[in-house]
């Protein structure tokens, strides 16, 4: 598959500043901004941490939940307006735990992003940094999570990890 170069991902750890820098990417272009949020709001800590990222974006983007159909969402998001994707890891997360077929999965978001010619930034939470975790589950999310990012690194124009708010480029032309 050929690489897109309206495609960056990026990655980062928790609190790393990675959304915030994702967002910076896509409001220099005109809105609206169509944004797809992967999080499941399962408690009051997760609401307040949406309800933080919502008030941040402000009212110039469109969000569109996709919790499990996130190659659906990025097909029905307008084809020519940036759009912002966080977080993979999240995606992924419900994926496997929804038993799905995350070989598919990874080929067919893969193909989606590929496809898409207007400005279009993944955010993801880079796991695979840390010690071997003590669990299946856990050991087996890793290893989805280090496939996903490289299949997603290997066609986008860029790449950047977010460390303490810092970016830098791991791939393409810096973005700012």
């Amino acid at each position: 598959m050929t690489e897109n170069p309206h495609l960056t991902l990026v990655l980062g750890g928790a609190r790393s500043g990675k959304s915030a820098y994702a967002e910076s990417i896509i409001v220099p272009r005109p809105a609206p901004w169509t944004y797809i949020a992967t999080a499941q709001i399962l408690d009051d800590e997760m609401r307040a941490r949406v309800d933080a990222h919502r008030l941040r974006r402000g009212e110039n983007w469109r969000t569109v939940e996709a919790a499990q159909a996130l190659v659906e969402a990025i097909a029905g998001a307008p084809a020519d307006r940036p759009l912002l994707i966080d977080c993979l890891t999240l995606w992924l997360s419900n994926r496997l735990l929804a038993d799905a077929d995350l070989s598919r999965d990874r080929a067919e978001l893969v193909h989606a992003l590929a496809c898409r010619s207007a400005p279009t930034v993944a955010v993801s939470s880079e796991v695979g940094l840390s010690i071997v975790p003590d669990n299946a589950l856990a050991r087996s999310f890793r290893d989805a999570a280090g496939e996903l990012h490289q299949a997603i690194s290997k066609i986008a124009g860029r790449v950047a990890l977010v460390v303490a708010g810092n970016p830098l480029t791991v791939k393409g032309p810096p973005v700012i």
